[in-house]
């Protein structure tokens, strides 16, 4: 989990809005920015469309970039009531069909969604993924989720939120000590720090807060469908960096096992944060240039 930029973005390149009507009716926004191959990028939880727009600027001189905003954010319709994993891979089909891209970058939450699409979608012809969020244990659907529903059914945005980071165990380590009470507080002074200075059209990290609960479940539920990653016959490039939480480095060496043709490369010195934008701490340039040089190489025969 990673949270968005809320910043000014300094586009450096023009980017368009549109969108592609997926399986069960609901709309999907996405922006587009650069010329060559398409390229689909898939954010992770607590983030948008926006998040990761510098990244897209520097792939922008090779590829054709998509950043949609998964569903119930942004550019994008609700969830919906039958909200399900199967309904994220209708929405990739009718990106990739829509754009007529063949590449896929999924981050965290949006990685384990690419892998699962990687699956089924014959569109997709190489995929790389940032630190897919995999469990091992099943805490995330035995204490995170019932905590986090209570909260977010009680409107304790900023208790739900710290749920959210402890239990991705994101954030400095010093963080995972501090104290409940304290990390709540200091969340709430964050959110309304970030809401006097955001843009009108920003997707605050209050309003993304019930989002958590979809992608939470979701990481559960294709956690335990790691064999099945197996039939992926693709290139799959498995991108981490050195200082990320170790249950993600322990999913990217699990996958490396699984994968017919995997492909390793950790970033020394950087975390999960590392393919966001600038002013959220990530290194975008160093990123692109990995993704650059992987879908620019045949896939081998």
């Amino acid at each position: 989990m990673s949270p968005q930029s809320s910043g000014t973005l300094l586009t450096q390149a023009p980017a368009t809005n549109g969108s592609v009507i997926s399986g069960d009716g609901t709309r999907i926004g996405y922006r587009q920015i650069g010329h060559g191959p398409g390229l689909v990028v898939l954010h992770g939880a607590m983030e948008t469309a926006r998040s990761h727009q510098h990244l897209a600027e520097a792939l922008a001189p090779h590829f054709t970039v998509y950043l949609p905003d998964r569903r119930g954010r942004g550019l994008s319709g609700p969830h919906g009531e039958d909200y399900t994993v199967q309904r994220h891979i209708e929405d990739v089909d009718a990106l990739l069909r829509h754009t007529a891209a063949h590449f896929v970058f999924g981050v965290s939450a949006g990685g384990i969604i690419a892998l699962q699409a990687a699956c089924t979608l014959p569109a997709i012809h190489k995929l790389a993924v940032y630190e897919p969020a995999m469990v091992s244990d099943d805490n995330l659907s035995r204490t995170v989720l019932p905590r986090l529903d209570r909260e977010l059914a009680h409107g304790q945005i900023e208790a739900a939120l710290v749920t959210g980071m402890l239990g991705a165990q994101m954030g400095p380590p010093f963080m995972q000590r501090m104290p409940r009470w304290l990390l709540t507080r200091l969340t709430g002074m964050m959110l309304k720090a970030e809401e006097k200075k955001a843009p009108a059209d920003t997707v605050t990290m209050r309003q993304l807060a019930p989002t958590l609960h979809d992608d939470f479940q979701i990481v559960a539920e294709l956690s335990k469908n790691l064999p099945g990653f197996a039939a992926i016959e693709i290139e799959v490039l498995l991108l981490g960096g050195s200082k990320s939480p170790r249950y993600l480095q322990q999913a990217l060496d699990t996958l490396a096992r699984t994968l017919p043709h995997a492909t390793r490369h950790e970033f020394a010195g950087l975390d999960h944060s590392a393919s966001g934008n600038r002013d959220q701490r990530g290194h975008p340039e160093v990123v692109a240039l990995a993704l650059q040089r992987f879908f620019t190489t045949a896939p081998h025969a």
